[in-house]
């Protein structure tokens, strides 16, 4: 349940739609209201708009730029201000084609790759039963690194946990030295880490058993190591990753993972924090000892620090570019790998939101940041390496993706807002406009009659902090009839419903609904001390703020705030029951797939990160035991699971599903049989929610 990457993101929403339309419609929902104009309308939504957005790919001396652009590739000459047709665009490569390539080869979800081979492809690092192997690429000449590994016993080298790639990113586990005279690699100690049980193939005729040691909230942890094996002495050390302090849940050193090698081979860098996530340390082993030192510390007692920053190398390959949350928003700083902090780059309070482009020459950096009329609006900035003479360079009215020249004088920006079309221009070094290049062409949207998106404000549960919601209209839509309403929200901690990129209207109002996004202060790109309210309260603050949310919106004529649905997956799972169940009287029917019921049940890793360790907060976690609110349940609810998800076990819903038995509520339940963390059908879905915010 971590949080997806942007990429990664568009790409799940992409096989999602696939999926769906693959799932032949539900049986009733073809005589239901709204169907016509749905069929007729939705498969149209999506590219009823031809974006303005050009793809530069700049010439080296910075002078032109080629693109395509309706079938055709164009030269654009900087200093004539004109571009010139050079022949047929290439066949562009489609999204998913893109994601197959990228991800082909890729582990399972929360799994490591088995195999590493060496930088000059010689040699094969190898994992199996426990064990690192080492053989010539081909295979040959292979021998044992470690002989110990067992997982029966489950003590194992060149592998991690489930929880380790879900939650930590860990796709590998063995990582050769630059020189490949070296081999880190993984030493894990699950022993003592209880097991999860998962039924498999339970369609089949015969069904199989998933065992994963699965370290849930309060458990016992895996004790983590990091091993070296030198390939031309045959010795392999350990790694001092605790600074000879014992395992336990205070050391800096409980979490281990980020490992990769410094550019010269002599250290093995990674990162480590507590068992709480509020400390986390940057650390250099020395490859011939494992004596660890300290490259960065941070530290947040409020709540937990960022696992990832962002860190990039200058070209020297000794001092870096390192994002820190240290004031309370993110912002750049300049180290160098052996003596610490230079100097800080940035010192906003707004948040800085990626590197554009490094110019050593001119000892400058660009990136982009947070700084436009309000948070969701990225604005181009450039600032010299040492602090000095930062200048926004775009408009903050909009919001902005960038490609700036090799030689630094020119950008491209494309520019937009949620109601804006996205256009693309030319700018100088000084943000002036040079030319105009390609502008939006809304004439299909205007054709199918489509309503643009509204962004709205509204004020949380605490009665001070300004969040923003967002509002989809159907094309057929009429402000003197009532709307039936639908959130549509994931929720989780520093993720955003809401953006100021151009939207196309969610294709479900033309069934007739109102569908509302909604960012509350579980909201990111705010600062640190925004999400520093969400800290320990999982399922109570922001589900109070959707609710006020929707509660903004109940002094429009058009909106039935009698009639109001919710549905997610995953954590938006948890946030539609916690909604129904908390706030009956603002949702009257909720759809909740594959969501953690009871934070009790979830990966420790991701969990305690958010609320802390059990024994500290036993309040915060019984406040968000869903069960605990089964009495509440008024309106109408339909419970997913698949029963092979092994992320969001099923238990989750099995324990709510027991809970509303005892308290004698009726319900509805779907199930996905062999399937893992997935959602109801959107047909079926669409029939639950016509059924019951329209018909009845």
């Amino acid at each position: 349940m971590k949080n997806q990457k942007s990429a990664l993101s568009v790409i799940v929403v992409l096989m999602t739609l696939v999926t769906s339309v693959q799932v032949s419609a539900q049986q009733w929902i073809k005589s239901m209201p709204g169907y016509e104009q749905y069929t007729e309308k939705a498969p149209h939504i999506r590219n009823s708009v031809k974006p303005g957005r050009i793809a530069a790919d700049w010439a080296e001396d910075g002078k032109s730029f080629t693109y395509n652009e309706d079938g055709k590739q164009y030269k654009f000459d900087v200093k004539k201000k004109q571009a010139e047709e050079i022949g047929d665009a290439p066949e562009e490569e489609s999204m998913m084609a893109r994601y197959r390539r990228m991800y082909a080869g890729r582990p399972q979800r929360g799994r490591q790759y088995a195999e590493e081979t060496s930088a000059d492809k010689t040699l094969k690092a190898v994992y199996r039963g426990g064990n690192v192997y080492i053989s010539k690429a081909d295979g040959s000449d292979e021998y044992a690194v470690t002989t110990e590994g067992s997982i029966e016993k489950r003590f194992t080298f060149g592998t991690a946990t489930w929880v380790y790639g879900e939650e930590l990113d860990q796709l590998h586990a063995m990582w050769w030295s630059p020189d490949n005279s070296k081999l880190a690699f993984y030493h894990f100690d699950m022993s003592k880490v209880r097991n999860y049980y998962l039924q498999y193939e339970q369609t089949e005729l015969y069904d199989s058993m998933n065992i994963e040691a699965y370290t849930k909230v309060g458990a016992v942890n895996p004790v983590v190591d990091l091993m070296i094996y030198d390939l031309e002495t045959k010795k392999t050390i350990t790694v001092d990753v605790r600074d000879g302090q014992p395992f336990d849940d205070n050391v800096v050193g409980h979490y281990v993972y980020g490992i990769e090698w410094a550019p010269d081979g002599t250290e093995l860098l990674f990162h480590r924090t507590n068992r709480k996530q509020d400390i986390m340390e940057w650390t250099a082993a020395n490859a011939e000892t494992g004596k660890c030192r300290v490259v960065v510390r941070e530290e947040w007692p409020a709540s937990f620090t960022e696992n990832h920053p962002y860190m990039q190398y200058l070209e020297d390959q000794q001092r870096f570019i390192w994002e820190s949350e240290r004031n309370g928003f993110k912002n750049y700083y300049l180290y160098d790998l052996k003596a610490g902090l230079i100097n800080p780059i940035t010192s906003h309070e707004f948040e800085v939101a990626g590197v554009v482009k490094i110019d050593e020459a001119k000892n400058q950096l660009y990136y982009m940041a947070r700084s436009g009329d309000n948070h969701m609006k990225l604005q181009l900035h450039r600032v010299k390496l040492d602090g000095k003479g930062d200048v926004r360079l775009t408009d903050p009215a909009f919001t902005h993706s960038v490609s700036v020249s090799p030689d630094g004088k020119h950008f491209i920006d494309v520019a937009e807002t949620h109601d804006t079309l996205p256009f693309t221009q030319l700018l100088d070094a000084k943000g002036k406009v040079v030319a105009k290049l390609a502008e939006s062409d809304m004439s299909k949207f205007e054709e199918l009659g489509l309503k643009k998106t509204e962004i709205y404000t509204f004020t949380s549960a605490d009665g001070e902090t300004e969040l923003h919601g967002m509002i989809h209209f159907p094309s057929n839509f009429d402000p003197n009839k009532k709307y039936p309403v639908i959130l549509s929200n994931y929720g989780g901690p520093a993720t955003n419903a809401v953006r100021e990129n151009f939207t196309t209207p969610s294709a479900l109002c033309e069934y007739g609904f109102l569908v509302v996004n909604i960012d509350g202060r579980n909201a990111g790109w705010k600062g640190k001390k925004m999400l520093d309210k969400l800290y320990g309260h999982l399922s109570i603050v922001e589900q109070d703020d959707f609710a006020e949310g929707i509660k903004a919106l109940y002094d429009r004529p058009y909106v039935n705030k009698n009639r109001v649905g919710v549905f997610g997956t995953s954590y938006g799972g948890t946030t539609s029951a916690a909604c129904i169940l908390r706030h009956p009287d603002v949702f009257h029917a909720s759809v909740a797939n594959s969501g953690v019921m009871d934070w009790r049940n979830y990966d420790n890793i991701y969990t305690e990160r958010y609320m802390n360790l059990l024994e500290n907060n036993p309040e915060g976690y019984n406040a968000a035991n869903l069960r605990n609110y089964a009495e509440n349940l008024e309106g109408y609810l339909m419970i997913y699971y698949g029963t092979t998800d092994n992320n969001v076990h099923p238990s989750n819903s099995l324990q709510l599903i027991e809970a509303l038995q005892k308290a004698g509520k009726s319900f509805e339940v779907q199930v996905g049989p062999d399937r893992g963390h997935t959602a109801v059908s959107t047909e079926r879905m669409m029939e639950f929610f016509i059924q019951h915010l329209v018909l009845e």
